[in-house]
């Protein structure tokens, strides 16, 4: 980025703000091509947004692929993977509801 910041900065910004209205945290994962996370479950939702590089997120039956700006929902219970697919790092947020 030519101001120096890393790329989806302002980004994370307005997006950690938006989910904590909604009840959310908001943090920052970042992974290597190839990396996958298998078999998840949590006791509360989860967020799932991409800042940058292409993430393929398994839940409920259905496989969704994902680049910058797309976002999803995995409800409290429900099993999960989160693959990176691009042939670059993925930069991602995720977040989970408070209690």
């Amino acid at each position: 980025m030519p101001d120096g910041r890393p790329e989806g900065h302002d980004d994370r910004q307005a997006v950690a703000a938006r989910w904590a209205e909604q009840g959310y945290s908001c943090d920052l994962w970042v992974d290597p091509p190839g990396q996958v996370w298998a078999g998840f479950v949590h006791a509360t939702d989860e967020r799932v947004r991409v800042l940058a590089g292409e993430l393929e997120v398994e839940t409920g039956g259905a496989t969704r692929r994902m680049g910058p700006g797309a976002e999803c929902h995995i409800p409290a219970g429900q099993p999960h993977t989160v693959r990176n697919v691009g042939g670059t790092t993925a930069r991602w947020l995720y977040g989970y509801r408070r209690r």
